[in-house]
Order: structure tokens, then sequence, then C-alpha cells
């Protein structure tokens, strides 16, 4: 109960009561709101006061420390309950063999990346091995990065991404929803309608640790529409894809082949354009992904380490 009625201030680096962040709402609105949260929108306390109990509850749900949102989980019909991803095997659940479907279910969570800058540095007095220790650095889920946003042709919504490499967006040459994203029942066109409901019944049978295993092997759908790169106004079709997932980062990522495995791979069973954006010929060993090299193909970032690029690439975008 006591992380329901907080929210964690910015400014202040803790927790505090959300009858103060009310406060706040009903004199000011939340434009300079200094809090962590998942609220999109912005409104003046004119607003606020105009909103109804229930609008103003979801909107508070948004900073709550603890918070209902809805999450997939894998539900066995025949055995009337979720099953762990450990408990699938091939599709089927491992005790009876019985089919699995992805279903939305509404679920509690908690606001762990608010207080990952803590997290992290505490782990430093932890006396772990360092493996341990990166695997719970991992669990954190810390990111640095831009937040973009991809404007759908003939349409008045956009794709929210969040990118680590911001760096190489002009070698983004498609975007990727997760299969369960909102967005895929509204921009699906009917040329692309059952294409796209063969593929969801396909990775409704499937376990997150299934999807994500799968390196060489991707699938997808095309849903027929198109979003427009931010920077370089260039369209990009819109995919779904099982190797992205909806509760991790926003549920959609732009597409850089030229730079991630899985992107490549993707991009050459369906025939999508491959840019390449990074010259790494000064560094033979390196792999895709890895942050070394000189940007190529790449308008005002050309030249540039990756390193620079990626806090250049920043600076524009904000």
């Amino acid at each position: 109960l006591q992380l329901f009625d907080h929210y964690f201030d910015t400014l202040a680096g803790t927790s505090m009561p959300i009858t103060g962040l009310v406060d706040q709402f009903e004199k000011k609105g939340n434009n300079n709101a200094t809090s962590y949260s998942s609220q999109e929108e912005t409104f003046t306390a004119k607003e606020w006061s105009a909103y109804s109990a229930k609008q103003k509850d979801d909107v508070l749900m948004n900073y709550r420390l603890a918070y209902r949102k809805t999450g997939y989980v894998n539900w066995c019909e025949a055995l009337g309950t979720v099953l762990a991803n450990d408990e699938i095997q091939n599709g089927v659940s491992e005790r009876g063999g019985h089919p699995i479907e992805k279903r939305a279910m509404m679920q509690w969570s908690f606001r762990t990346t608010a207080f990952a800058e803590r997290l992290l540095k505490d782990l430093d007095d932890v006396d772990w091995s360092d493996a341990l220790k990166a695997m719970q650095a991992n669990w954190i889920g810390k990111s640095q990065g831009a937040q973009m946003f991809f404007p759908l042709v003939d349409s008045n919504q956009s794709i929210e991404i969040f990118t680590t490499r911001p760096d190489t967006i002009f070698g983004a040459t498609y975007i990727v929803l997760a299969p369960e994203h909102d967005l895929v029942a509204q921009i699906t066109t009917d040329a692309q309608k059952e294409a796209v409901a063969a593929y969801l019944e396909y990775t409704n049978s499937r376990s997150e640790r299934e999807r994500i295993s799968e390196v060489k092997e991707v699938t997808g759908a095309f849903t027929g529409a198109y979003a427009t790169n931010p920077i370089s106004s260039e369209k990009l079709p819109v995919w779904i894809g099982e190797y992205v997932l909806k509760d991790y980062g926003t549920g959609a990522i732009m597409a850089v082949p030229s730079d991630d495995e899985r992107d490549f791979n993707f991009a050459k069973k369906y025939d999508l354009t491959i840019t390449q954006v990074v010259d790494q010929s000064e560094y033979p060993n390196s792999g895709k992904g890895d942050k070394v090299g000189k940007m190529i193909n790449s308008d005002f970032l050309n030249g540039l380490s990756v390193k620079n690029a990626i806090k250049e690439a920043i600076t524009k975008m904000v």
C-alpha cells in the first residue's frame, strides 16, 4: 500500500506521497512535474480538474511506484493456469503436452527503473560474484539512449521506440513491432490481415524464452503500414516479429540490419534494405553491434567515431 501511495521525485531523488503530486496537478498540471513516470500526455491544472475520477486514477497509475498494467502471460486452458517460460517445451505445456496461448492479463508491477541508479550503485557494496552482479544489472535494466517517434504514414499516430544506438538512425530500414503491440490491429491493412492473423496465431503458442532464444531463425509478417524516419524522412515498412517483446522497452524497435545480428537475418530473409552506417575496417575482430568504427552514409554524423556519434545524435534529437 505504501508503494501504491508513493511516486518517485527525480529532484528529491526519493519516493514521495502521491498526494503531493496531486496537489501539484491541481495547481500547475504536469508539465514541470519532477517525477518518474510513463505518462506521455501533458495537461494543465484546468484540464486536470475537468478529468473524471477514473481519468485521474488512470493518470496517477502512470506515476505510482506500484501500479497495474496489462501484461501477456502463457495461458494453458487445459490446466487452467498460467505457466512460467521454463514450464513450456516446443509451444506446449511440459506437463501433459497441452497447447499454450498468449493471453492479456492485468498484473501488478513495480517501477524498478525509477531506482535504477541507486540499485546499480549499491551492487558495489554487495559481496556477490561479478557474473551475478552482471545478471542483476541486466535485470535492473537501466539504459542510456534516445526516445524517438516514427510518425505513421497517413495517420496521426506515431510509433515510439527507445534506442541505445541513436547513431545508427540512418541505417534504420524498417520497424518491427511486438506481435502484441496495441498498434498492430489498427495499422494492419486489409491486404495483410490474413497473413498477420496467421502469424499472431503462431506467436501466441510461443513462450518468451522460445521467442528470444532464436537468433539465426527469425520470423515475421508485414503489416502493410509505413512509418517515417524522423531524421532522414525515409518511409520504413512496419513489420511484426516475435523477437520483439511487448513488455521490453516500448515493444517496438527501429531495425538496423547492418549493425544487429537478428535485424540482419530478418532483412536477409524478407529481402529488406541493408544500409551500412558504421565502417569497422580498422577493427577487423569487431562484430555487429560493437560500438567501434566511424560513421558512414549518415549525413551529419559522417566521419565521427561511434562514441561521439551517439552523443551528437542525442543532441540533435533533443
